[in-house]
């Protein structure tokens, strides 16, 4: 953790000043509102030539930021920018605020509010008993600076500080202007637009947090199915009560004038809409009928939602906080890929996702080529894995399977397979290149897009809807039409097609979201990337969800 040891300044500052007695919560509450002074044009107190060096060197943790607070003061000519003579000015208030109305849900923004707290509250001195040396007013000063650039970058930036790759996150941090806030704060103004707004996303998730906040406080015991294997519209149970008092605490359930209904153990219409309505939220088949699945996602505590709220706030810290124009999105957990125009999505298909072993990567690109008809060149993970042990059992494996040997040696050979409907890409693939290997292609196992949890590939990704997105992605080109289109994708022969306009693509992870709608959705942790961002974040393991 690279916060400032602020226990350490203020014993520093106490010491510069005569004890007072601690004020109650009220006085503490007036110190704080009339701290600030009226700000001035300039400030008569400068920092002299070694003020940063002395400071870096008594506070090493904040040698990462030793550039951007000796540039802060360059820009203003050394002079100080929290005070004005020997009170704090209203460039402090404005600091004070901007930290006061941070999300505090995460562990270390919450421990710099506190000690932006008792940092104000120290300075609240009788006139009388105030005796400030300029030692003190020096180090007050480059504390404060040194912690606005720890603020913005856990407010901003986000609070892990691991290298993202080793999160298996590849998609670049979202930059952000940090010397321009802390000019625009010491100015007097409040400009966010360097690091404001965030994704759109994440004001949602914060939203919700109140709710599960408030859920963590009631009993939430767990519901079962008993001797049953599910319950369909029209059964009755002795747990329905429950089950619909659950799914009035979560939004589901939208409750009627008829309290009796309330306590009614029939699984009747209102019920299986609410029921309809969760299955939709957590990727389950919207036919109301509640099995084992259901009734796991029901048992998830409010604690473990929370987690999960808060684990994807600070991946949207991360991203860039408007979507790049048409942009191609992939969400893994949701199995769906997302089709932007603008801001808006266009439609969307269900996908096949890599497997736990074969995990698809997280990062962007842009998607540039078609390859019609395409033929595929097995890895030698599989040509190992798979082919070899299949052709010991069967010789004639590789002709049935329409591959032919091109190269290599009898113990890593180079296997390829040749266009057609049984060929594992299918009939036509997408490629945008990168150092992961990863594409989008059409498949011959179409039963996959049926099932609720959909991660069975390779790494690659599979779509529901290959012809529909060819189509898309050259309606701009007159000359590839439907018709052409088809034929490409079944003569048999491999055609590289380049689009006259690259799109985007993210493939990103989140398992928590708000639709347009309004309505929260939640996704299982698939390849336990929560599990590892939680324990990041809190510092105590997290299984996944």
């Amino acid at each position: 953790m690279r916060l400032f040891p602020f226990v350490a300044l203020l014993a520093c500052f106490a010491a510069c000043v005569s004890p007072i007695a601690k004020p109650d919560l009220a006085q503490q509450a007036q110190a704080i509102e009339e701290v600030f002074e009226t700000p001035a044009a300039y400030s008569v107190r400068t920092l002299d030539d070694g003020a940063i060096a002395r400071f870096i060197s008594a506070h090493p943790e904040y040698k990462a930021d030793s550039a951007s607070i000796a540039g802060f003061y360059q820009r203003r000519g050394r002079q100080f920018a929290w005070f004005v003579n020997d009170s704090l000015s209203q460039s402090a208030a404005a600091f004070y605020n901007l930290v006061n109305s941070a999300d505090t849900a995460f562990p270390e923004v919450a421990f710099i509010r506190d000690r932006m707290d008792q940092l104000m509250l120290a300075h609240q001195l009788p006139a009388t008993d105030t005796l400030i040396c300029d030692e003190c007013m020096e180090r007050l000063e480059l504390g404060l600076t040194a912690q606005f650039f720890r603020f913005a970058d856990k407010k901003y930036g986000g609070t892990v500080g691991t290298d993202l790759r080793e999160l298996e996150w590849f998609i670049p941090r979202r930059k952000k202007n940090f010397d321009q806030l802390i000019d625009s704060l010491a100015a007097g103004r409040m400009d966010l637009s360097p690091v404001e707004p965030l994704h759109p996303q994440y004001a949602l998730l914060k939203a919700q947090l109140k709710r599960y906040h408030d859920l963590q406080a009631r009993q939430w015991p767990e519901l079962s199915l008993g001797d049953r294997r599910k319950l369909e519209p029209g059964d009755e149970a002795d747990w329905i009560p429950d089950l619909r008092q659950r799914l009035m605490l979560l939004g589901d359930f939208l409750a009627s004038g008829d309290s009796l209904l309330l306590f009614s153990a029939e699984y009747d219409s209102l019920l299986v809409a609410a029921v309809m309505r969760f299955q939709e939220r957590h990727g389950l088949h919207p036919d109301g009928v509640i099995g084992k699945g259901v009734i796991r996602q029901l048992n998830i505590t409010p604690g473990d939602r929370l987690r999960t709220l808060l684990v994807n706030m600070e991946r949207l810290r991360w991203v860039p906080e408007q979507d790049a124009p048409d942009l191609l999105l992939v969400n893994i957990p949701e199995f769906r890929l997302h089709v932007y125009e603008a801001d808006t999505v266009a439609w969307t298909m269900t996908v096949v996702v890599g497997a736990q072993a074969t995990r698809t990567v997280i990062f962007s690109d842009s998607l540039s080529t078609i390859v019609f008809s395409p033929t595929w060149t097995p890895p030698p993970s599989i040509v190992q894995g798979e082919i070899l042990p299949a052709l010991a059992k069967d010789p004639d494996y590789l002709r049935k399977k329409g591959m032919e040997r091109i190269g290599g040696s009898d113990r890593n050979p180079v296997i390829r397979q040749m266009p057609g409907a049984s060929n594992a890409l299918g009939r036509v693939k997408f490629l945008f290149p990168n150092s992961f290997s990863i594409y989008f292609h059409d498949t011959p196992s179409k039963s996959f897009f049926a099932r609720e949890s959909r991660a069975f590939s390779h790494g690659c990704i599979r779509l529901s809807e290959p012809q529909r997105f060819a189509e898309y992605l050259l309606k701009e080109d007159t000359a590839w039409t439907s018709d052409r289109i088809k034929e490409a994708m079944r003569s048999g022969e491999e055609q590289y097609v380049r689009l006259k306009r690259k799109r985007p693509v993210s493939i990103g992870y989140f398992t928590a979201w708000v639709d347009r709608q309004g309505q929260l959705h939640f996704r299982d942790d698939v390849y336990g990337h929560d599990a590892r961002l939680a324990e990041e974040l809190f510092g105590l393991p997290a299984d996944p969800i």
